[in-house]
């Protein structure tokens, strides 16, 4: 696994709280999946309500608050496939 993707379980980890009631998938070009559900933040690459797929700059830039998710998703730095509410409950999780 690479160290990007376990810094970035970190992060989420830390930002996660229990109010995430779905399940979501990060893929991270080059360098793997992040999912998380009701088990939490992991590395894996399982099904998911939704997918949200960036550049590992622009994941970065997401978690450290440099970038909003929804300016990502918008300026095309972020992909979403599949549910687009829970993709919105989870862009408010991570701001």
């Amino acid at each position: 696994m690479s160290e990007i993707i376990n810094t970035a379980v970190a992060a989420l980890s830390a930002k996660m709280g229990s109010d995430f009631d779905g399940s979501a998938k990060f893929m991270i070009e080059g360098e793997g999946a992040i999912m998380i559900d009701e088990n939490g933040v992991r590395a894996a690459d399982e099904d998911a309500d939704v997918t949200l797929t960036a550049s590992a700059d622009t994941f970065e830039s997401i978690l450290e608050g440099d970038l909003d998710p929804t300016a990502a998703f918008m300026s095309g730095k972020l992909t979403v496939d599949g549910d687009m509410g829970m993709a919105m409950k989870l862009g408010s999780l991570l701001a």
